[in-house]
């Protein structure tokens, strides 16, 4: 007997979303889904309009047009119904400084008919041992993981978590990834904003491409790359470097990058192309100044790139 697999359900729906700041349109007519159980991604520069996008979702900022439902309810109509299923990481939360970590959480878990148990979420961001701790004494990395602790306190059908992992540091970054993933594990549906390339490629099943207000790109990290990119990267640093039109000659250059001495060479034969290098190199005598010189696979930053013309945080 053949067995049907579960379609799985529609649990955000973005219709033609449209909101501007006087002259500046920060949502510019965008449509997507979000799927039950899906880590989805929305990935830009500061300003591409992510952070509104999300706001307006949650129900923490109107719509100038366009309709938005979340677990089958319009956020327009009864956003009281939907935050009761939600939970929301702001990108700069305001937390009270003069409570402890366990206080703050335990005054959050009442605004909610339901709540995780406090010391089974301090387990899960690791912050049992900081539960007695007044929140303006938390290092930065403490009370980013206190913020996704708030969002996570109700046990939420959709969390949505806004640039979580910014002004972490690398361990701390990873540490944040590790609860991502679990809840992904779960089953839980994640909303991620975030210009971490690594990030979204990590963790996310499907990834928004957002620039200026508009997504020019949406599926799996891996399609995304691979719909854009056969070839590898050659990337290297050289001072002075080599001009766009001089590099655009080499043999097997399909693409090329120069931002100050840092230089990225798309290419589809990677021999011919990096003869191409360091024969140029040679020829200028700038051979001792090579460096960093490797080959490596397109990443969504490429794929960002191919698309703007720039890298994401310019």
């Amino acid at each position: 007997m053949k067995i049907e697999k579960e379609i799985p359900s529609i649990v955000i729906n973005v219709d033609h979303l449209v909101k501007s700041y006087g002259v500046i349109k920060a949502v510019n007519d965008i449509s997507f889904q979000v799927l039950q159980g899906e880590a989805f991604g929305m990935l830009g520069p500061n300003g591409a309009g992510k952070t509104t996008t999300a706001e307006i979702i949650e129900g923490l900022r109107q719509a100038d047009s366009g309709r938005v439902s979340v677990l089958g309810l319009d956020i327009a109509r009864v956003p009281a119904k939907i935050k009761q299923r939600i939970g929301i990481q702001l990108q700069a939360p305001s937390l009270l400084p003069l409570v402890t970590v366990q206080e703050i959480l335990q005054l959050f878990a009442s605004f909610y008919k339901q709540s995780i148990p406090i010391d089974d979420i301090l387990e899960l961001l690791a912050l049992r041992e900081s539960r007695k701790i007044l929140v303006k004494n938390l290092s930065g990395g403490q009370q980013q993981r206190l913020s996704v602790a708030m969002a996570l306190i109700n046990n939420p059908d959709i969390a949505f978590l806004d640039e979580p992992t910014t002004g972490l540091d690398p361990q701390a970054r990873r540490s944040l990834w590790s609860v991502i993933e679990d809840m992904r594990k779960k089953g839980k549906t994640i909303f991620l904003t975030t210009h971490y390339m690594e990030e979204a490629e990590r963790l996310c099943d499907r990834v928004a491409i957002i620039d200026h207000g508009q997504i020019i790109a949406m599926d799996s990290p891996k399609e995304l790359i691979n719909t854009h990119f056969k070839e590898s990267a050659i990337q290297f640093e050289l001072e002075p470097a080599p001009p766009e039109v001089v590099l655009q000659t080499f043999p097997g250059a399909t693409q090329v990058m120069v931002s100050n001495s840092e230089v990225i060479v798309y290419s589809n034969n990677i021999p011919t192309t990096m003869s191409a290098i360091l024969k140029y190199a040679e020829k200028v005598n700038l051979t001792d100044k090579l460096k960093d010189l490797y080959v490596r696979e397109a990443t969504l930053e490429d794929v960002f790139l191919k698309l703007t013309g720039r890298k994401i945080r310019e």
